[in-house]
């Protein structure tokens, strides 16, 4: 992530990384804007969506994508069932499902669930269910994991006085609940700070 002033991507890009004796490799770089970018005079190809350390962004900023991919990998550990054919004890099963199956659903999933589309939700949810009745143990359901999760986010941002995102977290006259961030969008409401202030409130 880099500033660009003036929208100038061109003394950033190539001077910076000059200054600072960097190559950029123009063929392994990829953008979404509508203007052309280019790079040591090669334009940069422009994709709608791109994989970004496991993450798919698209260019509207949706998550179908991304939970297509991880709901696909979730599927392919479902050989859990051949673990309960060796009569493995329950708790084994249950560890191992939440290893190999629950830690993908759930990554990153306080930037990602609040906006996720209802049929999202569904699907990764399903992956859930898939593996319910291989393990006798219930496992957690991904609204309660999303919802903990960002209480927790939001105790640790209160607690820590360096955080950048300390001043979003403002008690109200009584000192006992937060103030709710104000949002024009309903998009914006489904953020992960906005959903963790309601959090917080929801144990005042």
């Amino acid at each position: 992530m880099g500033l660009i002033s003036n929208n100038n991507k061109r003394a950033y890009l190539e001077n910076w990384c000059h200054e600072n004796n960097l190559l950029l490799n123009v063929s392994k770089n990829q953008e979404q804007h509508y203007q052309s970018v280019r790079i040591n005079g090669t334009t940069v190809e422009r994709v709608d969506s791109f994989s970004y350390l496991g993450v798919h962004i698209l260019q509207d900023l949706s998550w179908s994508r991304h939970i297509n991919s991880l709901a696909k990998k979730a599927c392919q550990r479902l050989f859990l069932r051949c673990l309960r054919d060796f009569r493995l004890p329950s708790k084994v099963l249950w560890n191992f499902c939440i290893c190999t199956i629950e830690s993908i659903l759930t990554g990153n999933i306080t930037v990602r669930f609040g906006n996720c589309t209802k049929q999202n939700r569904q699907a990764l949810q399903c992956m859930v269910h898939s593996a319910e009745p291989i393990t006798p143990m219930e496992l957690p359901d991904l609204q309660t994991i999303y919802y903990k999760r960002c209480q927790t986010k939001a105790r640790r941002t209160v607690k820590d006085p360096t955080h950048p995102n300390k001043r979003i977290f403002s008690l109200l006259r009584s000192g006992k609940r937060f103030r709710s961030l104000k949002m024009n969008t309903e998009r914006l409401k489904r953020r992960v700070f906005p959903q963790a202030i309601w959090a917080l409130n929801q144990d005042n």
